[in-house]
């Protein structure tokens, strides 16, 4: 039995809400991603990390089918109190992705944003944000460029770019 499930993804232009089937799996789009994620509604866990990604990214609403909305750029003090509400709200202790984490989201052979876009529809082809400081530029934070494919150490944590939350399984398992 499919049970719908209030999801809240960012409030005062940061949270939307939607309507999703708490649990449903669906067909990974590149077959080199196929054995390494799970599709559960608006989360896709990530096998090789242990970690469950949010589909959509910051700002958007997943429908239960896509993503929807427009993707909110935010510097790492908005970052601070998008992660607030998401814990508040979504249960879990979600954060910014590791530079490894994110960077395993690439998709070199995906046409266009360089994301399969099946697992995580409607991404920006831009950069988005890691918690990882680079330490060859301490005052520089990691980010993935997702038209790109490749990853830059040069964005400074006061400018705004895009966001996609991520928590570790072991604590999301509970919810």
């Amino acid at each position: 039995m499919m049970v719908p499930k209030m999801i809240l993804l960012l409030k005062k232009g940061l949270l939307a809400v939607a309507t999703v089937t708490a649990v449903a799996m669906a067909m990974i789009g590149h077959p080199a991603h196929a054995r390494d994620y799970i599709i559960r509604d608006h989360l896709v866990i990530d096998l090789r990390f242990g970690v469950e990604w949010l589909r959509c990214s910051v700002g958007q609403v997943w429908d239960g089918e896509a993503c929807h909305g427009d993707i909110r750029e935010l510097n790492h003090d908005e970052i601070k109190q998008a992660i607030t509400m998401a814990d508040e709200q979504l249960g879990g202790k979600w954060r910014l992705p590791s530079r490894k984490e994110l960077e395993a989201l690439v998709c070199e052979a995906c046409p266009g944003v360089k994301i399969d876009t099946k697992v995580f529809p409607n991404t920006d082809n831009a950069p988005y944000w890691t918690g990882e400081v680079n330490a060859y530029a301490k005052r520089h934070v990691w980010s993935v460029n997702f038209f790109t494919g490749h990853t830059y150490g040069r964005f400074f944590p006061n400018q705004r770019l895009a966001v996609r939350l991520v928590r570790d399984r072991t604590k999301a398992l509970s919810n």
